[in-house]
């Protein structure tokens, strides 16, 4: 048989206590016993669910016309409307001729020369980027023809061909990138153009034009150098003519070549006079010794006397301040005369001499200081396009499209978080 189970309760006993719960409990401060949670505590609804309200589709429809239509009709337009262009590319910089001089005579002295390459390269670089290149280059190569081929197919690289000269100054800006590295001095000109043959033709002629520029800086500083020994030379060539001219004259009007020359002519017609008039006077006393005074041939003999002292006298006042000489002149005359005019053209000589030195001098030195332009890269006819970079212009408009939507969006939210 199975076991009846009793259901009768079972006493309990009360457990006995730890011998610690006879001591008394310490009181603890009221400000140490925890607070007891209030049953009545008011607990928050739960978050209802998020509802697409009017702004959210207004913030939409504006990322929509503001980032995606506008970056979607770009790249319409850069992959179908949007033109090829080639690039030449030429560098170059300024180059100074450094060589030594022949006539090395102002070694001492500061340099004649007054620019550096540094200062010419500045000046070339706003050159090239200038409105004089442009008109220049437009005079050449008809440059509005070249940059306006596919307008206004493509409105926004090329050119407007009604535009005016200032406006084909900013497109050439545009079309044309100069590089300028200031430590080396260097020059890299980038040419844009919707023909590899026309950036091609374009780069040449800056490169010309900017060789030009620079032969006519090195010319102008050449002149500065020698201006002052350029005027000294030519006002010593004056003087000198001057004095030669004035030399030319006197021998003109007084039949002489060379007085001193002539002089000594005369001397030596004196000289013979005179030793004639010596033999005469001493054929005459052995004539004297033999004949008597009355005999024709003293008499013959007296009168050769007479004549040769005659011309002896007549020689000597050719010497004298009362001798008359071939023109009415006296030799005394002539000779003052004769001796300024040599001593004017003997200083004129030198200083001439001293000028032309002067000016050789300056002259080399100027050359070895002037300038010309030295290619490091030729222009070259492109293979390819690489102009325009659709994806880097694509990327470039879609982000500044976003940014200036995010930042709309944030002042919107702003101004609606504030009111």
């Amino acid at each position: 048989m199975a076991a009846k189970t009793s259901l009768e309760p079972i006493p309990v006993r009360p457990l006995a206590q730890p011998a610690s719960a006879a001591r008394p409990l310490a009181v603890r401060p009221a400000a140490a016993v925890p607070a007891t949670p209030r049953a009545a505590e008011a607990v928050r609804p739960p978050v209802a669910m998020a509802h697409v309200r009017p702004r959210h589709w207004f913030i939409l429809v504006t990322f929509f016309l503001m980032v995606v239509l506008p970056t979607a009709a770009w790249a319409w337009y850069l992959w179908n409307r949007a033109t090829d262009q080639y690039v030449s590319t030429v560098g170059f910089s300024v180059r100074k001729e450094d060589m030594t001089p022949s006539i090395d005579l102002l070694s001492g002295l500061s340099p004649l020369g007054g620019g550096s390459g540094a200062s010419d390269t500045d000046i070339l670089y706003e050159y090239i980027r200038s409105q004089d290149m442009v008109e220049k280059i437009d005079e050449q190569l008809n440059l509005r023809s070249r940059f306006s081929r596919d307008w206004p197919h493509d409105f926004v690289f090329a050119f407007d061909p009604d535009g005016h000269v200032e406006d084909l100054t900013d497109y050439w800006d545009r079309q044309v990138k100069v590089l300028y590295d200031t430590t080396s001095n260097l020059i890299t000109l980038k040419v844009n153009a919707f023909s590899a043959e026309d950036a091609q033709k374009i780069a040449a002629a800056v490169f010309k034009e900017s060789s030009d520029k620079i032969n006519d800086l090195s010319a102008i500083a050449r002149e500065d150098a020698t201006r002052l020994a350029t005027a000294e030379l030519e006002k010593t060539r004056k003087e000198l003519t001057t004095t030669r001219q004035a030399m030319t004259d006197f021998r003109m009007r007084s039949l002489i070549v060379d007085p001193h020359a002539d002089l000594e002519s005369q001397m030596g017609v004196l000289a013979g006079l005179q030793a004639k008039l010596a033999e005469a006077l001493v054929a005459n006393d052995v004539l004297l010794d033999n004949a008597k005074p009355t005999d024709h041939r003293v008499t013959q003999s007296q009168q050769k006397i007479d004549a040769i002292r005659k011309l002896i006298e007549t020689e000597r006042s050719k010497f004298g301040t009362e001798g008359k000489g071939p023109q009415g002149e006296s030799y005394s005359q002539l000779m003052a005369e004769y001796e300024k005019l040599m001593v004017d053209r003997e200083f004129a000589e030198g200083a001439y001499r001293s000028a032309r030195i002067a000016y050789e001098t300056a002259l080399a030195e100027a050359q070895r200081k002037s300038r010309y332009l030295a290619a490091h890269i030729q222009p070259k006819v492109a293979q390819s396009s690489t102009v325009p970079n659709r994806p880097w212009l694509l990327a470039l408009v879609a982000g500044m499209l976003l940014a200036g939507w995010s930042i709309l969006a944030l002042v919107y939210y702003s101004i609606r978080d504030r009111s």
